[in-house]
């Protein structure tokens, strides 16, 4: 008898302790399902990008050129982002680009349905969908919601300088899940357009 108590104890036991350790959250962090799309050949995307920056050379008028990171495009409508890197807490973006932008987003949401993001980022893994990321939409760069500054706050020597300073603090944090969803939620909208 003590021994099929014993039995009966032990498997109880292992059975919560297994329905225990089921439940415990995985140490360490989550990785991202593969990339939809992905650079075969780096090195060619690098040479590529090179070239382009041949264009413009010394001599000419003209100078500078800058890219649109990342452009979605689905029935007509678009998402556009913007990726800048934190040095200090902030992100610059250059004041030609930011019209560039501007002028964009409002030609394009005059015909149809654009939503532009700044997406602020430290030296992140995009794979991690738990990493943290900071974003502000165009439309509240338009309606002075975030600040315009050309000369840093917190820098006594700072000069105004040709290029917009954005504070993280005036940012919103997400995941990098969390910009998945939004852009999704975006998708599905324009699929109602």
């Amino acid at each position: 008898m003590s021994n099929e108590t014993n039995d009966i104890i032990d498997t109880i036991y292992e059975k919560k302790v297994s329905n225990q350790a089921q439940n415990l959250p995985e140490k360490g962090f989550r990785k991202s399902s593969k990339a939809k799309y992905q650079i075969f050949d780096e090195s060619e995307f690098t040479r590529g990008r090179e070239v382009l920056g041949e264009i413009i050379v010394h001599g000419m008028l003209a100078s500078g050129g800058t890219d649109i990171d990342w452009l979605i495009e689905h029935k007509g409508s678009f998402i556009i982002l913007e990726f800048k890197g934190f040095h200090n807490d902030k992100i610059n973006i250059p004041q030609g680009q930011i019209i560039a932008y501007e002028k964009l987003y409002e030609k394009l949401n005059q015909s149809t349905k654009c939503y532009l993001y700044i997406v602020g980022c430290d030296d992140i893994d995009f794979s991690n969908p738990d990493s943290s990321i900071w974003i502000f939409e165009m439309n509240q760069w338009s309606n002075n919601i975030i600040p315009k500054s050309t000369t840093d706050v917190y820098d006594e020597k700072s000069n105004k300088q040709n290029k917009f300073i954005v504070y993280r603090e005036y940012m919103e944090e997400i995941t990098v899940d969390g910009l998945r969803e939004l852009i999704d939620s975006h998708w599905k909208e324009f699929e109602k357009l």
